[in-house]
């Protein structure tokens, strides 16, 4: 079904790959076999520097929600911005509703719109498109790349490398500067066969998230979907199995475009965004990944991730062994231990049921998602028991287009509710179940508290991901957990007729049109970011919080749900850092950021300790840490790594970096991203970083260090990995706002 290979790949056109297993005859040298990628040509058209190993990318769009741009802007106007000088799409779909935090919502979408008046903006007024929906069906284009606040900014399926990242990439980009990375290894997926009647794209993500994930197969490398199997699918399927790329970890995504993608951009309205894209005869890629998808078959991801992944006939075979491991592995993953994670209470006659079913985003609101899902449940209704379906549109254009077809009235006969384009439910903000409830979703994600939960507070609940396919056949089935091929239905082959009046009539379209004299509209929950300091030359850092969960997700830094109405304050935020993992981080934070204070008043910040009494405190900073095993997987979100520098952080340890993108975030925000072996610390030492500021200035590979313990003194080594010079300059300087600050003087 979905194979792995370790070794390269050549790609003949019109042929099956041949591994590189050191007797290739090609005839070519490898590394222009290399450029030949898809990925290598639109990296390199896009690449401004003269090196191609060392990239520098400008961007030919930007795109932000709700919960990201007010930050991003504000960022960007401390640091200078006159003008966007390229399209950014403010669009509105995670705080759209406006109950929460009072006023603070809609202040923060009346900012956005006053921001894309003042500097030349798009803006999407809430409840019209989840952001991608919008960039789908207005900005992709072939051979473009886009660049998102959102870790599920992908447009592959379109042609478009697009790559999700924290606020700060897209600030240099509104600032005239590059997205620097090296060039990325490419992995071609190679696809084959059909799915069969039932199988949706969802199936097919969760089968390839479940091969790679956990292997780290494809992290930071760029996927390129190729292969005879590409023309058996449409583009709605293609974009659904795109979307959920960012689950394998992989940098960005691009397919091979054909007559399917023509037709798209034509349907849009965009035929000039067309042109076919295809890697050139012999093309090398570093990694290889089949998949027949005539062998998929309905899946389930079960909490906490998507890459734990089953056929939905393997779990109902097995039910108790395998919800036994789920309960265990998960419980790991919360913090209460008082209140269970329970599974498998819900087998009932040998059956697992459901509470709530949820189609909704940019992974399952689809035209042809919605379509499948009213097909399967016909005229049956689902009944007055708890289980109840919920379907969000990815758009009003496609919420019209099923709306004529009948579709939308069928679903609402059956006791379906029909919500706006809204992202809540991936990230715990709409539809939140009854406690012990496990809800079915095809949405992005299933982390720990993204179903709105609160374990500390004896509410827990948790998310099965799933095809909309199989949610609809559970939901005609009364909430038995059914895969969609027990059915034997007739699929509807509607065509999405779009329909950009929507658009038309309430977007505000001011790219290259700035008002100079605008306003920006301010809501009283809208502050300025507070002063940071540069990097001192020596630091001196203690340690607070130690996580030795495998992975840590920016869920479990900075919660999304019920944190999200104040990410426009971050002081206020700030509140809410590491909530789930460490209740009493906030306040150990604050406690060592008072000696920092204490510090630059000339005070004595250590009197009474006797082991830090020789400590050299003159041009020695004090911040506050971090340890986790492999933390930020997930969310792009720049607040998992600005929340604990506001809060005087100066550091995370880590034997990983779970994203580049978190490693961003810290990075942009002068909080050193160290490297260390094995988990050396404990919760209270204090790490004396001595000469710091020269290590980064004369780009040292290994940093020597101390850790202090008790009357202890423990030498560690600790390494940054590899930094851009401008990465360099911007720790130095304390943060991306001072960096440029400093560039402007």
């Amino acid at each position: 079904m979905v194979k792995p290979y370790n070794s390269g790949a050549y790609l003949p056109q019109n042929g099956e790959p041949v591994l590189d297993n050191g007797q290739a005859k090609t005839g070519i040298d490898k590394a222009e076999a290399k450029r030949r990628t898809i990925a290598h040509q639109i990296l390199s058209s896009h690449n401004v520097s003269c090196d191609t190993e060392n990239l520098k990318i400008k961007f030919d769009a930007l795109t932000s929600h709700d919960i990201t741009y007010v930050g991003i802007v504000q960022t960007a106007r401390a640091s200078g911005l006159k003008e966007f000088p390229l399209p950014y799409v403010l669009t509105n779909c995670h705080n759209s509703l406006c109950a929460v935090g009072g006023t603070i919502n809609e202040d923060d979408h009346m900012f956005g719109l006053s921001a894309a008046r003042k500097y030349g903006g798009i803006y999407v007024p809430a409840h019209l498109a989840v952001l991608h929906q919008y960039m789908r069906e207005m900005m992709a284009g072939c051979g473009k790349m886009i660049l998102g606040s959102d870790s599920h900014t992908r447009y592959g399926a379109l042609g478009t490398m697009a790559i999700g990242e924290g606020g700060p990439e897209l600030v240099k980009q509104l600032l005239g500067r590059t997205y620097d990375i090296e060039a990325p290894d490419v992995v071609a997926v190679y696809l084959t066969g059909k799915p069969v009647p039932g199988v949706g794209p969802q199936d097919v993500a969760l089968a390839l998230i479940g091969a790679v994930f956990k292997t780290g197969f494809v992290k930071n490398k760029a996927l390129e979907f190729v292969g005879p199997g590409i023309k058996n699918l449409s583009a709605d399927f293609r974009m659904g199995i795109d979307v959920m790329t960012t689950e394998t970890a992989c940098l960005s995504s691009v397919w091979a475009t054909d007559s399917v993608i023509k037709d798209f951009y034509a349907a849009h309205g965009r035929p000039e965004d067309y042109k076919e894209l295809v890697p050139g005869d012999m093309a090398y890629y570093d990694g290889l990944i089949t998949i027949d998808l005539s062998q998929v078959k309905p899946m389930i991801a079960l909490p906490f991730h998507p890459s734990n992944a089953f056929e939905i006939e393997t779990l109902n075979a097995n039910l108790e062994d395998i919800l036994a491991e789920a309960e265990k592995a998960g419980q790991g993953q919360l913090e209460s231990l008082e209140n269970p994670l329970r599974l498998r209470d819900k087998i009932k006659d040998g059956r697992l049921f459901v509470q709530q079913g949820v189609i909704a985003g940019c992974a399952g609101g689809s035209f042809e998602n919605i379509l499948a899902a009213a097909d399967i449940i016909g005229g049956n209704g689902l009944g007055n028991s708890e289980f109840s379906l919920s379907i969000y549109p990815a758009s009003q254009p496609v919420n019209l287009a099923l709306t004529k077809g009948g579709q939308i009235a069928s679903l609402i006969s059956a006791g379906a509710v029909i919500r706006t384009a809204f992202c809540g439910p991936c990230f715990g903000a709409g539809d939140v179940p009854a406690n012990n409830s496990l809800s079915i979703r095809h949405t992005t994600r299933n982390f720990p508290y993204r179903e709105g939960s609160k374990p500390g507070s004896g509410q827990i609940a948790s998310v099965a991901l799933m095809d909309a396919r199989s949610i609809a056949a559970t939901a005609r089935n009364g909430g038995r957990l059914t895969p969609a091929t027990d059915f034997d239905t007739r699929y509807s082959d509607s065509k999405y007729s779009f329909d950009d009046r929507v658009y038309r009539n309430r977007c505000y379209y001011g790219y290259k049109s700035p008002i100079k004299g605008e306003e920006l509209r301010m809501g009283p929950g809208i502050t300025d970011w507070p002063e940071i300091k540069p990097l001192e030359e020596n630091a001196l850092i203690k340690v607070i919080t130690v996580i030795d969960d495998p992975v840590t997700t920016t869920d479990e830094l900075i919660p999304s749900g019920e944190a999200s109405s104040y990410r426009s304050n971050p002081m206020t935020l700030a509140e809410f850092t590491l909530s789930r993992k460490d209740p009493s981080y906030v306040a150990k934070a604050k406690a060592v950021k008072e000696l920092e204070l204490l510090r630059q008043k000339g005070g004595s910040p250590f009197e009474g300790e006797p082991r830090m009494a020789r400590m050299p405190m003159q041009n020695t900073g004090i911040g506050s840490a971090v340890f986790a095993v492999k933390p930020g997987d997930g969310s792009a979100r720049e607040q998992a790594a600005s929340s604990q520098r506001v809060l005087g952080a100066s550091a995370n340890f880590a034997n990983e970096y779970a994203t580049k993108r978190y490693r961003s975030n810290l990075i942009n925000w002068g909080i050193l991203p160290f490297i260390v072996y094995g988990s050396p610390f404990e919760p209270g030492d204090y790490v004396y970083v001595p000469e710091i500021r020269r290590a980064i200035e004369e780009k040292r590979e290994n940093i020597a260090a101390v850790i202090i313990r008790d009357n202890l003194a423990i030498d560690i080594n600790l390494t940054l990995g590899t930094l851009t010079d401008d990465e360099r300059e911007i720790i130095l300087k304390g943060c991306l706002i001072n960096y440029y600050r400093s560039s402007e003087n």
